[in-house]
């Protein structure tokens, strides 16, 4: 059975996104961008939220190729094009760049994924991972905690009808006072 993360960046108030989709607060630093980096070369499937999908996939197709393009910015662009993809959403009508286009019922679908081939999955979008969530599919949880307060806007984690036991797998320290904290669900 497939390993399903859900790894976002968040703020110290529980936020992935402030209010009106602003992500300007979570901008990585050069450790943090090539973690990122490594973790989208290691991901055999990524499962995206419509919203996410438009974010990476307004600025990640062609980053290499814009001027002043840093080495770190050009692999990670590459990684992504080269990543398996599937984009879970009734209003998108077309993908590209190695994706697959989801419309149907998103738990059935990322449960048999789960179960069919090999290779780690993560999962990205906050209505996306919110319906895995509360299925009981996220296998691990990698949180990128940024130190700010957003105030409100799009919480990472979705109301549950039970408790979800975690077992603390991994804490990294970045600069900048970022730390990750990567959980595992306890079964």
């Amino acid at each position: 059975m497939r390993k399903l993360t859900f790894a976002m960046n968040m703020s110290l108030d529980g936020y992935i996104a402030a209010p009106g989709d602003d992500l300007g607060w979570s901008v990585p630093g050069d450790e943090l961008f090539q973690w990122w980096s490594d973790r989208v070369g290691a991901t055999a499937l990524a499962l995206y939220g419509r919203k996410l999908w438009e974010t990476m996939s307004s600025h990640w197709p062609t980053a290499d190729e814009q001027p002043g393009a840093t080495p770190a910015a050009i692999e990670y662009a590459g990684r992504w094009r080269d990543m398996p993809k599937a984009v879970f959403s009734s209003t998108t009508s077309t993908v590209d760049w190695n994706t697959r286009l989801v419309t149907g019922d998103a738990v059935t679908e990322i449960t048999r994924l789960k179960g069919d081939g090999d290779g780690p999955m993560d999962i990205g979008g906050a209505t996306l991972a919110a319906a895995a969530m509360r299925a009981g599919l996220i296998d691990e949880y990698a949180i990128v905690t940024h130190p700010v307060l957003v105030g409100g806007g799009t919480p990472f984690f979705t109301a549950l009808d039970e408790w979800v036991n975690l077992s603390l797998v991994e804490t990294r320290t970045f600069p900048d006072g970022v730390v990750l904290t990567r959980y595992e669900t306890k079964r």
